[in-house]
């Protein structure tokens, strides 16, 4: 019940504070989301990387968000095999298992969790989502060559991505950020964080359709919410990870969808009322399921 009190609620008042306000006064979310993209993240991105010490965490981290992706995307085909699911419903699931809210969901549950030392980890994993996302997440909405194109244009549209590159280059050549820089970079990646909590209770706020497909909805939040974190927990274990790096993959990988793969859904039209659904519910029903994996942990 601790955990709950002191990680979760805290979190989910701000979700609902954002809720709250797109109902009140209907916000561009998009406006905001731009902020968040273009200059709080990459400076979150940037400074949290800059002072980190890379070693092999890091790697596994990339081996993992790519095993674990491609695992959901064989499941869900399975799955349309047996349920003879349409193309555009198959893309719906993979949408909707194969992308979890590492950001705005993900990296304040990983901070309140287990502290300070576990955020570079969580936002390297936040990065590599958003490519993930920006790539197959085009890819699998489309199912085009012109959505191959799409794919990698996003990706290297994507700030976080150059701001990951320069940590990079910074520490790889011993670069010294001057102790002004460092310090406006930090103030402003420090506002990343509630940003992206309150953006993502007014994209709740903010999905209109709703489509209850039981039987879709039922497997992509039972694999999101449950065969995930599980995948995790196996996959940490016979490797013998890191105990905090381990731990940040369980948490991250027990995330709910990310909002980002409704907007694919509208823009692509990809079920999106059916993806909406799925984001909605995996949401709600991670009250229970995060707090239940933090006090097993």
């Amino acid at each position: 019940m601790s955990l709950f009190l002191n990680v979760i609620l805290p979190i989910m008042l701000v979700f609902a504070s954002g809720y709250v306000l797109q109902r009140i006064r209907v916000l561009d979310v998009k406006s905001v989301s731009a902020v968040c993209l273009y200059i709080l993240s990459p400076a979150l991105v940037f400074t949290s990387l800059y002072e980190a010490e890379f070693n092999s965490g890091y790697v596994i981290i990339v081996v993992y968000m790519f095993v674990l992706f491609f695992l959901m995307v064989f499941v869900n085909k399975i799955l349309a095999k047996i349920f003879k699911w349409s193309q555009n419903m198959e893309s719906a699931a993979i949408l909707s298992t194969g992308f979890m809210n590492a950001g705005n969901y993900g990296l304040p549950v990983v901070l309140f969790s287990l502290g300070p030392a576990a955020l570079p980890y969580s936002v390297f994993i936040m990065v590599v989502q958003g490519l993930q996302n920006n790539f197959f997440g085009v890819y699998y909405a489309s199912r085009s060559s012109s959505g191959m194109k799409r794919a990698v244009i996003n990706v290297l549209k994507m700030p976080t991505t150059y701001a990951m590159i320069l940590a990079f280059i910074f520490q790889f050549l011993n670069i010294t950020v001057s102790e002004s820089i460092h310090s406006m970079l930090s103030m402003v990646g420090e506002a990343a964080i509630p940003v992206m909590m309150i953006m993502l209770g007014m994209q709740l706020r903010s999905i209109t359709g709703i489509k209850l497909n039981w039987q879709v909805i039922t497997s992509a939040v039972t694999l999101k919410m449950v065969g995930a974190p599980l995948f995790a927990f196996a996959f940490v274990h016979f490797l013998n990870v890191d105990p905090l790096i381990g731990a940040v993959i369980i948490i991250i990988s027990a995330m709910p969808t990310a909002a980002t793969t409704t907007m694919y859904a509208i823009e692509f039209d990809t079920e999106p009322d059916l993806v909406s659904s799925i984001t909605f519910i995996a949401t709600i029903a991670s009250i229970l399921t995060v707090t239940t994996l933090l006090n097993i942990m």
